[in-house]
């Protein structure tokens, strides 16, 4: 075991203890850095410490008292960190068992956690900060996951820490009732960062499975420091389950395999296992939410034995119940497609003008592509071609610049055998917090799982990959 391996666990225990420490995240972060810095030189020498955790604390602490020498205006944060450090042996191997792996220290880091996704920061501040801080990412790493300039990504972290210090966003042991109202924020940070990784906006790669490790990382902590809340549970099992399919999600050229066409042998069926138990003990709590419904929805579809032996009547019901509880365009026009495996392209065409004409849903797909494919295909075949491309070429007309550009040109030129496009993974719901930019995000990030393999065998999908632009929900 080496620094490496050692960094994972320790950077998010070792960044919260010390923020709780020194009250300021920049102190904090920049000890931490130091005392790996410092192990990385003498533990390839000295060996790793039989408790590398309590190791790095105090030297982490160390580092961050000569910090706060340097700054008049944390002197008064000296004698208890002074104390702190006290106490350690010269080996530096006495800190506390509580610091480094009990109750405080998973304390610190829930602090840490709700912290960075504040509601006083902008959300791309939110991912940024939780990817920087409690991840532990490299500003280039970030900078390259989301397409930016180191530059610009080292401005974007300035200021969201300057935003934490001005309005004095507290990392401390959230309350109840402070827990409840954001923890729905943190699992939508979380599921931002595994969208990005799932299907990239942001870069030539289609898929960043780095991404989505870090995000599945980040479920599982936000298990351990939550464990009683179904939402938290439902959010890691969806993205369990989504992730377990990514080995067959790209041809050898990179470009995306329709669900109907992924080889189901290939799927990660220990991952499956994982994910359908992490669903069932959300259930165990018996109160629904979106995340648990889209994680049901996906557990429908990976333990089906082939995509036609797909059980849509109930992906239907797991739609039906999800649009109570995210009345938005998006999740309707996924029910619109189950709609038609379950009942026929007619009463889907009618779910479908509803849609359109609903004033209580959130969002409008009268521009997002998807909507115009499902549309195209839901036309009865006995209605005449020219109408039927009318919205292919809408659909056409209304897809981004992206990997799968020319798919859509040649739906547009294929339109007899448009398909309806189906999110099978994950449900399409809006985000409370920004509906509107969700939309356009979304209509630019959405996986293509399109459904019939007639549309497979008659559009070639491109190798050409291009860059894609963001979106909030994973396709």
């Amino acid at each position: 075991m080496g620094v490496t391996d050692v960094f994972r666990t320790e950077w998010p225990r070792l960044v919260a203890t010390l923020v709780r420490d020194v009250g300021d995240l920049t102190i904090a972060e920049d000890a931490a850095q130091d005392a790996f810095i410092e192990a990385s030189t003498l533990w390839p020498i000295d060996g790793v410490p039989d408790r590398p955790g309590a190791w790095l604390l105090t030297t982490g602490r160390r580092k961050a008292i000569d910090q706060i020498r340097r700054m008049r205006r944390f002197e008064s944060r000296l004698p208890a960190l002074a104390a702190a450090v006290a106490v350690s042996t010269p080996d530096l191997a006495e800190t506390t068992d509580d610091d480094v792996a009990g109750d405080r220290a998973l304390d610190d880091q829930l602090a840490l956690l709700v912290g960075c996704c504040h509601p006083a920061l902008a959300p791309e501040a939110q991912v940024a900060l939780t990817l920087r801080i409690v991840a532990g990412l490299s500003t280039p790493q970030i900078a390259r996951a989301f397409l930016v300039s180191e530059e610009t990504m080292t401005r974007r972290l300035t200021r969201a820490k300057t935003k934490v210090r001005a309005a004095h966003i507290p990392f401390e042991k959230p309350s109840v009732a402070t827990l409840a109202e954001r923890v729905g924020a943190v699992c939508e940070v979380i599921s931002s960062i595994f969208t990005e990784g799932h299907a990239s906006a942001t870069d030539t790669a289609f898929i960043r499975g780095d991404l989505c490790e870090e995000a599945i990382w980040l479920a599982e902590l936000l298990c351990r420091l939550v464990p009683t809340d179904p939402e938290v549970a439902g959010l890691h099992a969806l993205l369990l389950l989504t992730d377990a399919r990514r080995p067959s999600r790209l041809d050898l050229h990179g470009s995306p395999i329709l669900l109907a066409d992924q080889d189901r042998t290939r799927w990660d069926q220990p991952m499956i296992a994982r994910g359908l138990a992490e669903l069932a003990r959300a259930h165990s709590f018996h109160r629904g939410g979106a995340f648990q419904f889209q994680a049901a929805i996906a557990a429908l579809h990976v333990t089906a034995p082939t995509f036609e032996a797909t059980d849509w009547p109930a992906v239907l019901r797991l739609y039906d119940v999800l649009l109570q509880h995210q009345p938005t365009a998006l999740v309707a026009l996924n029910r619109a497609v189950a709609v038609d495996r379950v009942h026929g392209p007619a009463t889907a065409l009618a779910a479908l003008d509803a849609i359109s004409q609903a004033d209580d849903l959130a969002g409008n797909v009268d521009g997002y592509v998807y909507f115009h494919t499902v549309r195209s295909d839901s036309w009865p075949a006995s209605i005449a071609i020219p109408k039927r491309l009318r919205h292919c070429s809408a659909g056409s007309s209304a897809a981004p610049t992206s990997p799968n550009g020319p798919f859509f040109g040649a739906v547009a030129s294929n339109s007899v055998t448009t398909v309806a496009y189906h999110r099978s993974d994950v449900s399409g719901g809006l985000s409370a917090r920004d509906e509107s930019r969700a939309t356009a995000h979304h209509q630019r990030r959405s996986d293509l799982h399109l459904h019939r393999r007639q549309l497979h065998r008659c559009v070639g999908l491109s190798s050409q990959r291009q860059r894609r632009a963001g979106c909030n929900r994973h396709g």
